[in-house]
């Protein structure tokens, strides 16, 4: 500052929320699959696609704490990995609770097609996107 003060402090940032205080296993019963993941021996990918249906958007009022959440955002298509930051919930959890969602048909699960996410030209196009986001000096990222 101009008269040799120290300029203020930074404010400590402000919590998104106090942390879940029900632990995971809890939320899931103890399950660490949904009953398609069980089936398929796979677990959903991070990018899969869950949209509520017209029956989840109807009980809505009927489901309780985290399965609402989940079908209340799901009015757009969300993925699972936005579910889960957007709810602070575990990873695991959001795709356990999405599958039993899908099987009372409240969700509708829209998984990618794997040679689509494993194509290196994607990939490439992903990263080139990247660096052309300019940082907050409006600088971009080196393109090597």
């Amino acid at each position: 500052m101009a008269d040799g003060a120290a300029p203020p402090p930074d404010p400590a940032p402000v919590p998104v929320g106090p942390a879940p205080a029900v632990r995971p296993f809890l939320v899931t019963a103890g399950r660490v699959a949904g009953a398609g993941e069980a089936e398929s021996g796979r677990a959903m990918p991070v990018e899969t696609q869950l949209v509520a249906t017209v029956t989840g958007l109807d009980g809505l009022d009927r489901l309780s704490f985290e399965r609402h959440d989940i079908v209340a955002a799901c009015r757009q298509p969300q993925s699972i990995a936005e579910i889960a930051a957007r709810l602070r919930l575990h990873l695991n959890v959001v795709r356990v609770l999405a599958e039993d969602l899908r099987s009372a048909g409240q969700l509708t699960v829209h998984v990618p097609d794997v040679g689509a996410t494993h194509d290196a030209s994607v990939l490439r196009r992903v990263i080139d996107g990247l660096r052309a986001i300019p940082d907050s000096r409006g600088v971009l990222r080196d393109t090597d």
